[in-house]
């Protein structure tokens, strides 16, 4: 049995603010039907700490960058953890990245590098009973991982990083390199060095043995000018060692048949249900009962990358073909203001609460006809693979994970019986305008769109084929390895 350790800085149920949270919940837990032992290493978030059974501390850090430490091997929600219990780092109310003002906590550049740091002790066997094959590391929060390891000098696990979201790299002064314990020799284009800072993703990206990102269209994006946020060359250069691997989504989790946040369950077989799904909804942001308006949804942060803005520079071509919407998020307040005023101007079409609710996000799945995701880039993405799962026709951006996992309802596809959503290409308001467009159109038509819902409430949306592909890297690298 290979054992991992993955590291992340949230995991879900205990803490999230995104998709990487839903990632490292779980992937481990369909990591072990292919004979992977997952130990997952967190920080010592309140919220983890008190969700963690049976505590027992496996290393003593006397001083860690500040203050004591230990590490606590224990179980939460069915996963396997250790925990960072750092008190002068983690110990502190609300989002793990920023404080209560929106700006991102001070020591940052710390409060994670700590947690690289304790992902290599634990490569290394300095914690009791917990020496794994391999380290995985999840995005720049724990991008020094490799770092730490590759210079130790001693022998160490295997190592993989997987990018989220190449946007966010964690980059942070020079001056850094000797309180957090990274030798000189590591200040070096083939280190940890980006543009005159301490690049953490940089970092993994350069010394990880084996980088992974969530889908193959965002795997050939990065490689690009366009797409590569200043890394390009690097990942051109380790083409060989990147991989993309869809994500999945917890399917037991996201399940309409036993959904216990949707008022009426259904599957492919009976989803004639969702149109109960769909009055609570609409009941729900008050909007005009009618059963024969399309209703799209939205659940995202509302920000640049998710093209939100675009979507509301075609609310108007939403309107005018009789539609409804309803959006879920939090974000760039220019566009929370934006869709507050919308839903305003036009209270029974137009429905938005801003702010996250998990349940909300449940019924918005199970309720919508449609669901909507124009992002300008796009990793993977989770909330199109929910929509099929919940028979919410998806129409999306054909960008990154967005074009892997949807099959555009074009007549071609559609007279096969292969389509499952709507992709509009470039991403500017007018091509979104047409999709929607599109999309009710065929709607319009019953027969036609019921047969999308059901492709794509038959889309296999789990973990099961991601997971064979990571179990197979994973022992392809430890084999490399010996």
């Amino acid at each position: 049995m290979v054992k991992v350790l993955s590291v992340a800085s949230e995991i879900y149920p205990l803490v999230k603010t995104g998709g990487l949270a839903d990632v490292a919940g779980a992937l481990p837990l369909a990591l072990a039907a292919e004979g992977v032992a997952v130990t997952s290493l967190v920080p010592g978030y309140p919220a983890v700490t008190a969700a963690l059974e049976g505590g027992r501390a496996v290393l003593t850090l006397p001083d860690l960058f500040g203050g004591p430490a230990r590490l606590v091997a224990g179980t939460a929600a069915g996963l396997d953890l250790l925990v960072l219990d750092a008190p002068h780092l983690y110990d502190r109310p609300g989002n793990p990245y920023v404080g209560a003002d929106g700006r991102d906590w001070p020591d940052n550049a710390v409060r994670f590098a700590a947690l690289s740091r304790a992902a290599a002790l634990v490569g290394l066997g300095e914690a009791e009973g917990a020496r794994p094959d391999v380290v995985h590391a999840h995005d720049w929060q724990a991008g020094l991982a490799a770092a730490y390891l590759a210079y130790d000098g001693r022998p160490r696990p295997g190592t993989v990083i997987t990018v989220h979201n190449l946007a966010f790299q964690g980059q942070y002064p020079r001056t850094l390199m000797e309180p957090l314990g990274l030798p000189e020799r590591a200040w070096s284009v083939d280190g940890v060095e980006y543009y005159g800072h301490i690049g953490y993703l940089k970092a993994g990206l350069q010394l990880s043995d084996r980088i992974t990102t969530v889908s193959p269209s965002y795997a050939a994006e990065i490689r690009t000018a366009e797409g590569g946020m200043g890394l390009d060359g690097l990942l051109r250069a380790r083409t060989e060692v990147l991989h993309g691997i869809l994500n999945g989504i917890d399917d037991r989790v996201w399940d309409p048949a036993t959904d216990p946040l949707i008022p009426a369950t259904y599957d492919a077989r009976r989803p004639a249900r969702r149109r109960l799904d769909k009055a609570a909804l609409q009941e729900r942001f008050g909007l005009a009962k009618d059963p024969d308006a399309i209703l799209f949804g939205v659940i995202s942060r509302l920000t640049w990358q998710k093209g939100l803005d675009i979507l509301l520079a075609s609310a108007g071509t939403l309107l005018q073909a009789g539609g409804q919407l309803v959006v879920l998020g939090t974000g760039e307040p220019a566009l929370e203001q934006g869709f507050a005023a919308l839903a305003d101007a036009h209270p029974d079409r137009i429905g938005c609460r801003i702010g996250y609710d998990e349940a909300l996000a449940h019924l918005i799945q199970a309720g919508s006809d449609a669901l909507v995701v124009p992002s300008r880039f796009e990793p993977c993405g989770l909330t199109q693979l929910c929509a099929l799962r919940y028979g919410a026709v998806p129409v999306v951006a054909r960008v990154g994970g967005l074009a892997d996992t949807i099959v555009d309802a074009n007549e071609m596809a559609r007279a096969a019986g292969a389509g499952t959503g709507f992709q509009f290409s470039p991403v500017n308001p007018d091509m979104l305008s047409a999709a929607i467009l599109r999309a009710a159109a065929v709607h319009r038509d019953r027969e036609a769109w019921q047969a999308l819902v059901k492709n794509g409430m038959k889309t296999d949306v789990s973990w099961r084929r991601p997971a064979a592909h990571y179990a197979r890297l994973y022992r392809d690298l430890v084999a490399a390895r010996s």
